[in-house]
């Protein structure tokens, strides 16, 4: 086909030359002669003919070189229409090859385009350059096509058009190449251009892509000013990139102008704003522009249940995952693997085993295969569930299917084992792992030295937590704390108040949990002060008590005699808005189990007199506590009197019966 353009280009211009010659030129016809050329490639021939041909082209050089014709514009498609008179498809010009291999990126390709043009008699028409700037050849390659554009661009008599320069805008958007970008954005602004909807539509698209949203605007203000209506594909090109930019706010009314408008929004729109809502953190909008959906009859797609579903996993809304999951096989969709991923790892993290494994053996039946995530998120909840046995069942399918497990399953594993006291069996896959150079991290170090520690195996748990700083594990707070509270409960309170020093020396977090244990360990060695210093400290520095932390404080002091000092921090508390519901029962019930009853009256009295709780509730409280601590003669008195809920009248004064009463009678 090259042959032939090039042909045809020749003969037309021998065609031009001979017109344009001013005398008539007579060409007779020669005997063909044998070429004969020796070593050094000259004629050997004895013919005048060579001798006469050459000087008939040496007498008239000037007359050729001074009539040649212009060079001709070429286009990215062949017209054949002159040799085929049927109509034919459009086929690739032969000259875009031979351009596009010419763009080679090296020191002298535009030397290289300049002589190839120059040999040819050709220049490129701005369609040609579009072409060619668009081809998939280029597009992974900025630099070629800045090249490129600008030599075309110093051609006689050529100006770049609107699209040459939105093909160069689209190379270079997609390969990141913003400052150069803007170089010839700027370039395209100076020229003015009448804005077309099909550049509109390419460049809306380009600039949303990577959110450059006052680009974006300017060409929908030249749409606007050049009078072009915008088109569905515009609205969801403005949208995304407006989603893509979080002005989510602008895209919701541009999304409310196509509502109100003659063009009504489809598929890709609402999943583009569902997109936008789901990003920003507005899942709850986002669920309702589905239910919107049905409402406009658009049918929603999986990509629309995929973005919800991952909305919701991703706020820890398991139950919405599931519900969009069943949506999603009630209306026959496909369910992506990815989709039943989110579904089972959310039900397992709700604690919900057996539903997750039934969306398991669901995806199993259905020809998926489970990944490493799923495997590993159901061997972990059966193994907190208690249910060892349905674990190790998991693990060996996981197996059977010649999926390696790492050290996040191995973890799950030996963490389940430690919790129902299977510790020979944890220990034994810390070995196998070390042997078969699996990496063992923090998480499953941290259940070893727990489960060890609850089994009284202190020195072998110490142990542990040595090998790995000597192993390059970071220890983490969890560590620790697994190791301060195992050294708390055996007595070793010194030690742990050293670990805990090391824990601020290494710069790892001391949580309220660490504070609690030690609190706790503090208090049951009647180091009242040191427990004291300890809750203090805590404060200090920031760290807000939970429930267990003030249980731990508020049963420490009602043991050792300081009640008041007990219900005195609890005011403290209340200004920073926590106030532990059971924290009074939780005092009245250790002080009944220690044979306190007149302390537990005096404190369910200064409760009742605070107007801290409900008498009938605290009476309840203290009724069950009696009888938890063996006292039923008391509970029973308590039970059938007046005391904190009746009257006693002296006089015309009403006064409460305290329930100071049932110790004092």
């Amino acid at each position: 086909m090259l042959l032939f353009q090039c042909g045809k280009t020749l003969m037309r211009r021998i065609s031009i030359l001979l017109r344009r010659t001013p005398f008539p030129v007579l060409v007779t016809p020669l005997p063909c002669q044998p070429l004969i050329l020796n070593e050094n490639g000259e004629s050997t021939s004895n013919s005048s003919y060579y001798d006469d041909t050459s000087i008939f082209f040496m007498k008239y050089k000037s007359v050729f070189t001074s009539s040649l014709p212009p060079p001709e514009w070429i286009e990215p498609f062949s017209d054949v229409s002159d040799v085929v008179s049927a109509p034919q498809k459009l086929e690739p010009s032969p000259w875009l090859k031979e351009i596009i291999n010419l763009l080679d990126g090296a020191w002298n390709m535009e030397a290289n385009l300049d002589a190839f043009c120059r040999k040819f008699f050709i220049k490129l028409t701005p369609n040609f350059v579009v072409y060619v700037l668009r081809s998939s050849e280029l597009h992974k390659n900025p630099d070629v096509v800045l090249r490129f554009f600008y030599w075309a661009g110093k051609q006689k008599k050529y100006a770049h058009t609107l699209d040459c320069y939105v093909s160069v805008i689209d190379v270079l958007l997609s390969s990141g190449d913003l400052n150069r970008f803007r170089y010839v954005f700027a370039e395209l602004q100076q020229r003015g251009f009448l804005m077309t909807v099909t550049s509109a539509n390419c460049l809306i698209k380009s600039f949303g892509s990577i959110g450059l949203v006052e680009e974006l605007l300017w060409v929908w203000r030249q749409m606007k000013e050049n009078g072009i209506e915008p088109s569905l594909y515009t609205y969801n090109f403005l949208i995304n990139g407006l989603v893509n930019s979080m002005f989510i706010e602008s895209a919701e009314r541009v999304f409310e102008v196509m509502e109100d408008g003659k063009i009504q929004p489809d598929i890709v729109t609402y999943n583009t704003i569902i997109k936008g809502y789901c990003k920003a953190g507005k899942t709850q909008k986002a669920l309702e522009k589905l239910l919107a959906m049905e409402n406009q009859n658009v049918v929603p797609d999986k990509i629309t249940y995929m973005t919800l579903i991952q909305a919701c996993y991703s706020e820890g809304n398991f139950d919405s995952c599931l519900r969009l999951y069943q949506e999603l096989e009630e209306r026959g969709l496909e369910i992506p693997p990815h989709a039943y991923s989110l579904v089972i790892c959310g039900l397992c993290r709700e604690s919900k085993h057996l539903e997750g494994y039934t969306v398991f053996e669901t995806m199993f039946r259905r020809g998926h295969k489970a990944n490493k995530a799923i495997y590993t998120a159901l061997i972990d909840s059966f193994a907190k569930s208690g249910n060892m046995e349905g674990a190790m069942k998991l693990f060996e399918r996981m197996n059977w299917d010649e999926i390696k497990p790492d050290e996040v399953t191995f973890g799950a594993i030996v963490n389940g084992l430690c919790k129902c006291g299977r510790l020979e069996e944890a220990m034994d896959y810390l070995k196998y792992c070390n042997v078969n150079g699996i990496t063992v991290n923090a998480v499953f170090y941290s259940s070893l030295i727990d489960g060890l520690g609850k089994a009284g195996r202190v020195d072998e748990a110490e142990k542990l937590f040595e090998e790995m700083a000597k192993k390059g594990c970071s220890r983490d707070d969890y560590c620790y704390n697994a190791l301060i509270d195992a050294m708390s409960k055996c007595g070793r309170m010194d030690e742990a108040l050293e670990l805990f020093r090391r824990m601020e020396d290494e710069g790892c977090e001391q949580t309220v949990y660490t504070y609690t244990i030690l609190i706790n360990g503090l208090f049951n060695e009647h180091r009242n002060e040191e427990a004291l210093k300890l809750w203090d400290m805590m404060i200090d520095k920031g760290i807000t008590p939970n429930v267990a932390s003030f249980r731990a404080l508020s049963i420490g002091l009602c043991l050792s005699g300081k009640v008041a000092r007990a219900c005195k921090i609890m005011d403290e508390l209340a200004p920073m808005g926590i106030i532990p519901e059971t924290a009074y029962e939780d005092m009245i019930n250790v002080l009944c189990k220690s044979g306190r009853v007149r302390e537990a009256c005096k404190l369910a009295d200064g409760i009742v007199d605070r107007g801290r709780e409900i008498p009938g509730r605290i009476r309840t409280v203290l009724i069950n506590a009696l009888r938890k601590a063996g006292n039923a003669d008391l509970a029973i008195k308590l039970m059938h009197s007046k005391i904190g809920i009746g009257y006693d009248r002296m006089g015309s004064v009403k006064k409460r019966v305290k329930f100071q009463n049932l110790v004092d009678r």
